[in-house]
């Protein structure tokens, strides 16, 4: 099968090539998927993705008519694609539902405890040869309630981590996760419950019409007065105004996000040379109280070989025609 790799950045490159090897007629392109772009699939059967690529109808369109049958997502994210219309045109489409989901866990706690104990500001200041404390309190951990949004793997490991460092633990999901009640003190509630309860909240849900902001106007005035946000998920899970109000009015203390709701002009891209033409994010990146970092959490080599491996085996199954790939449409 000839496949197209959209979207190709160095980081993700060795590893493609060390599972895929010559296996399939594959061709990596720096190039992000869009309606200017997707002409370069002429001639490919299948198309791999990432999540900022666009997959909207008129690009699915396009792609069609390019002979494209196959969409392999490397990620797990789906809202980039537009499956009706990829339905519609016969056209299959497959994600990455799993890759070590500790390296997303993991990141949520590194960036709430550099926001948390300072750390960014510290290394400033050390750099300027200032070793003075003051700017640099935080708080323990322990004894703290945190709030974590959706309890799939991801946020499952999450609750395991702060479990570990004696937190009292809330989540909200759909679903409940009975092994993990089992397993640890964590406590299922509603989610108006958990706003109001939690000093510490943390999102691993994934972005879809019931979640697209979740976080609001409405949900940040019940929150705690001091509440620290966590955003690993998706940007727009969150209302950017609404969280810079609540900033602004002392209710949020602090924001580590690794998302951004209008992410996919400025996220995977080097803008040294120019300015980023977005004045909603550069006002969030003014707040000293708020981290943001550019949609990495996923980014270690057991994840990197996950998605890999992952999408080798989608096109694999794809192409023998086996009825074990899990489509999305």
């Amino acid at each position: 099968m000839k496949v197209l790799f959209f979207n190709i950045k160095e980081y993700i490159k060795p590893t493609l090539i060390s599972v895929f090897g010559n296996i399939h007629q594959s061709e990596m392109i720096p190039d992000q998927l869009t309606i200017e772009s997707a002409h370069l699939a002429q001639g490919f059967e299948a198309v791999s993705l990432f999540t900022s690529d666009q997959a909207h109808s008129d690009v699915l369109d396009i792609l069609n008519d390019c002979g494209v049958k196959y969409i392999a997502l490397r990620s797990v994210g789906f809202e980039h694609v537009d499956l009706k219309k990829a339905k519609s045109l016969g056209i299959k489409v497959a994600n990455v539902p799993a890759y070590s989901p500790y390296s997303v866990a993991e990141y949520a706690l590194t960036i709430l405890q550099t926001l948390n104990r300072k750390l960014h500001i510290s290394l400033r200041l050390n750099q300027l040869n200032d070793f003075t404390l003051d700017q640099l309190v935080g708080f323990d951990l322990f004894g703290k309630t945190v709030g974590i949004v959706g309890t799939g793997k991801i946020g499952g490991i999450f609750a395991r981590i702060m479990n570990g460092f004696g937190c009292k633990l809330l989540a909200y999901d759909v679903e409940t996760d009975d092994e993990l009640v089992k397993d640890i003190n964590i406590k299922y509630t509603a989610f108006n419950d958990l706003c109001e309860q939690s000093d510490i909240i943390s999102i691993f849900c994934p972005l879809n019409e019931a979640t697209q902001y979740l976080f609001n106007k409405d949900s940040f005035q019940k929150m705690k007065k001091g509440v620290f946000i966590v955003n690993t998920a998706r940007g727009a899970i969150i209302n950017t105004v609404d969280l810079m109000e609540a900033i602004d009015k002392g209710i949020v203390a602090g924001a580590a996000l690794d998302v951004y709701e209008f992410e996919k002009p400025i996220f995977f891209k080097n803008h040294e040379s120019k300015r980023i033409n977005d004045d909603l994010f550069a006002k969030l990146r003014s707040y000293p109280n708020v981290l943001i970092t550019g949609h990495q959490a996923f980014l270690t080599q057991e994840a990197l070989m996950g998605i890999a491996e992952t999408t080798f085996s989608n096109i694999n199954e794809w192409e023998k025609k086996a009825s074990s790939v899990n489509d999305l449409n």
